[in-house]
C-alpha cells in the first residue's frame, strides 16, 4: 500500500490505452481541458504494441504530445499496476468548470458523488454511471480527480468522457430543484425501496460514501429516500459503487427509452 499511497493522491499518470483513448476522445467532444503532455511505452514491447504506438504518433502532432521509448523499470517507477499493457502518459490537470443552470440539461440524469473514501471506488461508481447513461457528474471542491490517473484507469476511461462540474451539494440541489429535477438520496432510513418506486428523469442522485453517509443538510433536501431492500439481515451497508450501480441500473430501467435513444444528452 504504500506505493500507492505515495502515488494515488495526485496522479496524472495514465495507464494504458483505454485512459489515454478517453482522453482523447474527451478532448475531441469539447468537454475536457486536460492536454496529454507526453507518452512513453516500453521499447522492449515495441513488437508486441507497435499498433499503438504508431496511432500514438500519427496523431501527436495534432494534440501537441511527444512519444518516447522507455524501460520497464521507468514506467515501474511511475505506475501504480501492471496493466497498462507498456504504454502510459503524463498529462496537465483538467479544469472542472463551476455548476451554473444553464449548464444543466432539462430531462437529465445526473449523479453527485459524495463522501467516498478512495479513488478506486470512486472510479468504479463512474464506471457503471457511464455505461447506465448517466448524464453528468457533480463533485465538491474536493473530490478525488486529483487522482485522475487511478480514477481512470479504475473507471475504464469513464471519468475522461463524463461532463464533469463543481459545486458543493447544496447549491447543486438548489440549481437543479429550479430544473424542476427530482432529487433522490440513497438512505438507509426509509420505507421507499429501489425497484418498488418510481425514480423517473430529470432526476439527480445522490449517493454517499460507506463510512460518512450523506450529511443531513443534503438528506433534508431530498425530495426522496430510497434504500436498497436487502434478502436477508444484513447490517453492513453495500460499497458506495455496489450501491450507485444498483441505483443506476434502476433508473436506467425505468428510463430506457430515453436512455437508450440518447435523449438526455
Amino acid at each position: 500500500m504504500q506505493k500507492e499511497e505515495i502515488k494515488f493522491r495526485d496522479s496524472l499518470v495514465f495507464e494504458g490505452m483505454t485512459s489515454i483513448r478517453a482522453i482523447i476522445k474527451g478532448i475531441d467532444a469539447g468537454i475536457n481541458t486536460r492536454q496529454i503532455e507526453k507518452v512513453l511505452f516500453d521499447r522492449e514491447k515495441l513488437k508486441k504494441i507497435s499498433k499503438e504506438v504508431g496511432y500514438l504518433k500519427a496523431v501527436s502532432g495534432k494534440y501537441g504530445f511527444e512519444i518516447v521509448g522507455t524501460s520497464a523499470d521507468e514506467l515501474e517507477k511511475i505506475t501504480l499496476g501492471t496493466s497498462h499493457g507498456g504504454i502510459v502518459c503524463i498529462t496537465g490537470d483538467r479544469i472542472l468548470p463551476c455548476l451554473y443552470l444553464e449548464n444543466i440539461k432539462p430531462q437529465g440524469f445526473y449523479v453527485i458523488i459524495e463522501g467516498i473514501e478512495d479513488p478506486y471506488n470512486f472510479g468504479y461508481a463512474l464506471r457503471s454511471l457511464y455505461a447506465m447513461g448517466c448524464t453528468g457528474i457533480i463533485l465538491p471542491e474536493r473530490n478525488w480527480m486529483s487522482a485522475a490517473g487511478v480514477v481512470a484507469r479504475s473507471s475504464a476511461g469513464a471519468s475522461e468522457l463524463f461532463e464533469i462540474y463543481r459545486a458543493e451539494p447544496e447549491r447543486a440541489i438548489k440549481l437543479f430543484k429550479e430544473h424542476s429535477y427530482s432529487v433522490i438520496c440513497a438512505d438507509e432510513s426509509t420505507d421507499n425501496v429501489l425497484g418498488e418506486c418510481k425514480l423517473e428523469v430529470p432526476i439527480l442522485l445522490i449517493v454517499g460514501g460507506e463510512k460518512r453517509g450523506i450529511s443531513r443538510a443534503v438528506l433534508d433536501s431530498a425530495d426522496k429516500t430510497v434504500k436498497i431492500g436487502y434478502c436477508r439481515e444484513f447490517r453492513a451497508s453495500l460499497s458506495a459503487a455496489s450501491a450507485t450501480t444498483m441505483f443506476a441500473y434502476e433508473i436506467a430501467r425505468q428510463n430506457s427509452e430515453k436512455l437508450s435513444h440518447g435523449d438526455l444528452n
